[in-house]
């Protein structure tokens, strides 16, 4: 709140937060798809998004990493990987006004947490469903978005580590006799260039002196703010770590 506070301040700075995730071509035409309308409404969304560990590169006992320590990082694999997926569904979806949840450190025994499982809906009754994971042996990342006449699917993402398999989008449309098993038109991206389109983007803004429309400070903040709640959703967790699920609804 502070923030937007001194962006209203100083209206001639430009702030905007990383969400690359949104910047990928994958993503990008999957957008395209949904706000054409073509496939109809979007009825619910399905979304994995894991891997096998918390330790972004190996450490001893003595010196462990800092994703791990909840004093530095503030949370685990939902806070730190599973954000993007989180951001993602509000993309697609909208905002999320119920949210069930269960948050887990069963497996590593971090003080954060290795496993989230979300179940979200919105005001106009789409509903979301979340797993994000570091015990996702073969890591994965998944995205199905179910349309009212068809589906379009986000499988693998082009990352540094090359291990979330070939970044895909398939997009299926029902047909009257599919029977099931309707035909299906998928398209393979070879080059990641989220990174250079989010920084453009930016310089853009600046030199040309436009909005921020990708992660503004209100795209982090409400990102964030979900993320926080599916944590508070699950009363166990939320009294283990003596967490307030008050937040004020003006954010």
């Amino acid at each position: 709140a502070r923030v937007i506070s001194c962006e209203r301040q100083h209206p001639q700075l430009k702030l905007k937060y990383g969400f690359n995730h949104r910047y990928h071509d994958s993503v990008k035409e999957a957008l395209q798809i949904v706000q054409s309308n073509n496939l109809g409404q979007v009825i619910n969304i399905r979304g994995v998004y894991g891997k096998s560990r918390i330790l972004s590169f190996a450490r001893t006992a003595s010196m462990p990493d800092w994703r791990t320590r909840r004093e530095i990082a503030g949370g685990g694999i939902l806070l730190d990987q599973g954000i993007h997926m989180v951001d993602m569904m509000r993309l697609f979806a909208g905002e999320f006004t119920d949210i069930y949840s269960f948050v887990s450190n069963g497996y590593w025994n971090y003080d954060v947490e290795d496993n989230a499982y979300a179940l979200m809906r919105t005001v106009d009754g789409v509903v979301a469903m979340l797993h994000s994971s570091a015990t996702q042996w073969r890591h994965r990342f998944q995205m199905e978005i179910t349309l009212w006449h068809g589906m379009i699917i986000l499988s693998g993402i082009l990352s540094g580590t090359k291990s979330y398999d070939a970044e895909t989008l398939t997009v299926a449309r029902v047909g009257k006799n599919d029977r099931g098993d309707p035909r299906e038109l998928t398209t393979r991206y070879n080059k990641d260039n989220s990174w250079r389109d989010e920084i453009n983007e930016f310089v853009d803004a600046i030199v040309a002196d436009k909005r921020i429309l990708n992660g503004s400070s209100d795209d982090a903040l409400k990102t964030m703010k979900l993320v926080y709640q599916i944590y508070c959703a699950d009363q166990q967790w939320s009294a283990k770590y003596n967490l307030n699920d008050d937040i004020p609804q003006h954010i």
